[in-house]
């Protein structure tokens, strides 16, 4: 048994995959667009996964963007999407430069969470040991909920 992707029914495909690529930083390996069902399929992946991923060999998101609009609910109980990154702070400086809001900042320099706009959380893990805590994340409250 082998772990292939996670599904995630989105609104609106641009905004997604604005958060996604242009904020959190995954690229897309592929696409599937399908005139009959009515649907996108978009798969991105880590960047350094890229390579593998185009082969399904590597851990992916599957975006779905269903053509007829449809109103998603619930995305707290889909639980979240972790990844590992370089540096927890830099990557969260990007997302919050991007209007993304961190609900939970990195205050232990290890850990933080945001949402997609289809209100997916996504959890950020810092690669190897915590960072040293740093400002503006130590005094940052937790918004909402993740």
């Amino acid at each position: 048994m082998k772990y292939l992707h996670t599904m995630v029914r989105v609104r609106d495909l641009d905004a997604s995959l604005d958060f996604y690529c242009n904020k959190l930083g995954l690229v897309e390996a592929y696409r599937t667009e399908n005139e009959q069902g009515r649907f996108t399929l978009v798969f991105l992946c880590a960047p350094d996964d890229l390579e593998t991923a185009r082969e399904n060999k590597a851990p992916m998101v599957e975006l779905t963007y269903n053509w007829d609009p449809e109103d998603y609910q619930g995305g707290r109980n889909f639980g979240h999407l972790a990844y590992a990154v370089d540096d927890i702070y830099e990557a969260c400086r990007r997302l919050k430069d991007g209007g993304v809001v961190i609900n939970r900042p990195p205050r232990d320099g290890r850990m933080a969470f945001v949402r997609s706009p289809d209100n997916i959380s996504i959890e950020l893990l810092q690669k190897g040991g915590a960072k040293p805590p740093a400002e503006p994340w130590v005094s940052m409250p937790n918004v909402g909920s993740w």
